[in-house]
């Protein structure tokens, strides 16, 4: 069964989505991260700058099988459907919705604004989880 994280109260999403790659990419992990067309452009974006010595690898991946080998290496994927990269073994949800496909990771981490809309989104979730079979855990982000 998927262990479901969420971690709330996030002040950036975007940055703190950026810190969380880092840290896994340091231990090795290799990840997807889904949300809207915007937050992905803007993840892909925040990627290339986040270290002004460190490189994020990444992909954007609008179709798993049109990835030239090199993307294919990539530790981390911006899907825009969970299901494009459930080769790996870890979600990362910056969207509002639940991730469909989501049972096809070990782990999934849902990142939850401070923004109140955004909280009752991850609210929901937590709820569709629940109602699911699911025990999310909470993880209070930190500055």
């Amino acid at each position: 069964m998927t262990e479901v994280q969420f971690h709330v109260n996030v002040t950036d999403p975007v940055h703190y989505a950026c810190r969380l790659l880092r840290k896994a990419l340091r231990q090795g992990a290799r990840l997807a991260v889904t949300g809207s067309a915007a937050t992905l452009a803007e993840l892909d974006r925040a990627l290339w700058v986040f270290e002004a010595d460190e490189f994020l690898p990444h992909a954007v991946v609008g179709d798993a099988g049109s990835l030239s080998p090199a993307q294919r290496r990539a530790p981390v994927w911006l899907v825009p459907r969970a299901e494009l990269g459930a080769d790996r073994p870890v979600l990362v949800n910056l969207g509002a919705e639940l991730a469909a496909g989501f049972e096809g990771y070990q782990r999934l981490i849902e990142i939850v604004s401070a923004d109140d809309e955004d909280r009752e989104a991850g609210r929901a979730r937590w709820r569709q989880y629940q109602a699911r079979g699911y025990t999310p855990a909470k993880h209070e982000a930190t500055a």
